[in-house]
């Protein structure tokens, strides 16, 4: 069986227990940005998995639009992401 070389690890587990992997990440070409996802990358940075560089490279996402999600999650958790949230806190 063959792996290919990676830097960092392969797989983390999040302090609830769940185990995201490399695989699990979407896709680089990626044109659909849907809440799920975003976390899924958000997470991935912060535990470890991939780099933020390697985030932002391989997505082609800005410091800010990539911290606006880690804001997001941090101050409204996964639902935080979600356009239509984002809406009703912008007409507030």
């Amino acid at each position: 069986m063959y792996l290919k070389k990676v830097e960092g690890p392969r797989a983390v587990r999040l302090p609830d227990g769940q185990v995201i992997t490399r695989a699990d990440l979407p896709e680089s070409g990626t044109q659909r940005w849907v809440a799920s996802r975003k976390a899924l990358v958000v997470r991935a940075v912060l535990y470890g998995l991939i780099t933020q560089a390697e985030a932002m490279k391989t997505y082609g996402i800005s410091d800010e639009e990539f911290f606006e999600w880690v804001s997001a999650v941090r101050a409204h958790g996964d639902k935080g992401l979600k356009a239509t949230l984002v809406q009703k806190l912008k007409q507030s």
